[in-house]
């Protein structure tokens, strides 16, 4: 497991399953390396610590290891700030083997974050 994997599960709760819908929360404070470097003047999480929110909240919840593979889309339209209460919501849009393309969506206070379709593939239980 990375440092930033590591370090984003830290700040982790959940997952939660529905059906085929998977959701975690997170909250992230000033130290988390994410924000370290990320825009001098005002800390910013980077979209790549969103995505890896999601990649997480695929691992745990499908109890299985997750590769991301390609990023078929990422919309960012709110920054996220320390200590902003995330909900990263997951679905499943296609299914071909062991790979998925997921539907990804992160929200603050009910307002979306970004919008994300990834391609993963799957592998043995983590």
């Amino acid at each position: 497991m990375s440092k930033i994997q590591a370090d984003v599960e830290r700040y982790m709760d959940g997952p939660t399953r529905i059906d085929s819908v998977i959701s975690s929360r997170f909250s992230f404070p000033p130290e988390f390396i994410g924000f370290q470097g990320h825009f001098l003047t005002k800390m910013v999480l980077p979209g790549a610590c969103q995505i890896q929110c999601a990649i997480s909240t695929l691992r745990k919840g499908l109890r299985q290891s997750v590769i991301l593979k390609e990023i078929v889309l990422a919309k960012y339209v709110a920054p996220v700030l320390p200590g902003d209460n995330l909900i990263c919501t997951v679905s499943s849009v296609a299914d071909a083997g062991n790979e998925l393309i997921c539907k990804v969506r992160i929200t603050k206070g009910g307002e979306k974050v970004s919008d994300l379709k990834l391609r993963v593939a799957l592998g043995d239980a983590a």
